[in-house]
């Protein structure tokens, strides 16, 4: 079949023109954000926005089961708690890539899909990356310290696993574990921010989290397990291999099993049944999404493995607006 020719621009490899190899072509970074700012952005992963959307929507999660628990439903705070959240998780999930780039600068540059990042390509120093770290997470403390104590105290606690991710899949097959723990930590700080306590329905509504991103996270791994196993980089997928599909299977019952749980915990005995009925509904469907993934997952595909995983946007948002319309009940 004849192909068009390609620009100068288009035949040059990643490295060469400074965009990232697994970004979505023509994304705003690489056509709009000025020259000089397009590295700290790609470091930040602005020019990939679905990590910011699995960091972001177990707040939304988080804010709308707790406005379920309380009888008044919804408050005037909460759309400062959800701004403040969105924001918070493009700049912490900016922080965080930028702590794992700098971590793993070496490996990075021993894998194809990741020799293409700012630090590893030249773009920027290990040190200027660690500069914009600290810018990010100064701003994202300034938005932190508008919240109830609870929730700045739970924030900085997050600052822990942040710190410990990058370094998981150096010494356990699970660090997709530690991802979760830290990517979902947002269910129990807009629950906290809302109520100003916890309890069991956000603690199970984290746990659904975690297993969730297991799910999404080990088809996400499986890209680079051939990489992974030349340069001894540990993973779900390099560790359950051709058992990948019945794994996911219960990561997906146990996500479902394990949000039902926090849902009817956290309704009052006297919510109306539409308001429960509502709320499952969004359980449901979160884990029909995941039915549906696993029916379309070729491991052996990474092109596949990263459309899959993109789709865990929209896997999540199921949840987020159920919840949302069941509390306005």
């Amino acid at each position: 079949m004849h192909q068009p020719p390609q620009t100068p621009e288009a035949a040059l490899p990643p490295h060469a023109t400074g965009t990232v190899s697994d970004a979505p072509p023509g994304n705003w970074v690489d056509t709009l954000a000025p020259a000089a700012t397009r590295p700290f952005l790609r470091l930040s992963r602005a020019d990939r926005p679905i990590g910011t959307w699995l960091l972001l929507l177990p707040c939304f999660w988080g804010v709308a089961l707790a406005a379920n628990a309380d009888p008044a439903g919804f408050r005037p705070l909460d759309l400062w708690i959800v701004l403040g959240c969105a924001i918070g998780a493009f700049l912490m999930r900016g922080a965080g890539c930028t702590w794992n780039d700098i971590t793993d600068r070496e490996f990075d540059a021993a894998v194809a899909r990741t020799r293409s990042r700012p630090i590893p390509s030249g773009q920027v120093t290990a040190k200027q990356a660690a500069v914009w770290m600290v810018v990010q997470a100064l701003i994202a403390a300034l938005i932190l310290f508008s919240f109830n104590a609870l929730a700045i105290g739970l924030g900085i606690a997050s600052l822990a696993l942040v710190c410990l991710y990058p370094f998981a899949k150096r010494f356990t097959w699970w660090p997709q574990v530690f991802l979760g723990l830290a990517f979902n930590w947002g269910a129990l700080l807009a629950w906290a921010a809302h109520a100003g306590s916890l309890g069991w329905a956000p603690v199970w509504l984290y746990a659904a989290g975690i297993t969730w991103t297991l799910f999404y996270d080990t088809i996400y791994a499986h890209q680079d397990k051939d990489d992974d196993a030349l340069i001894g980089v540990k993973s779900t997928a390099r560790l359950f291999g051709s058992n990948t599909r019945p794994w996911l299977r219960g990561f997906l019952a146990a996500t479902v099993l394990l949000m039902t749980l926090a849902v009817v915990l956290a309704l009052p005995a006297d919510a109306p049944l539409v308001q429960l009925l509502l709320a499952l509904a969004g359980v449901w469907g979160i884990g029909w999404h995941m039915a549906w993934q696993l029916a379309r997952l070729d491991t052996e595909d990474p092109a596949r493995c990263l459309q899959l995983f993109r789709s865990n946007r929209d896997a999540g948002l199921i949840p987020a607006l159920f919840l949302a319309v069941a509390a306005l009940v």
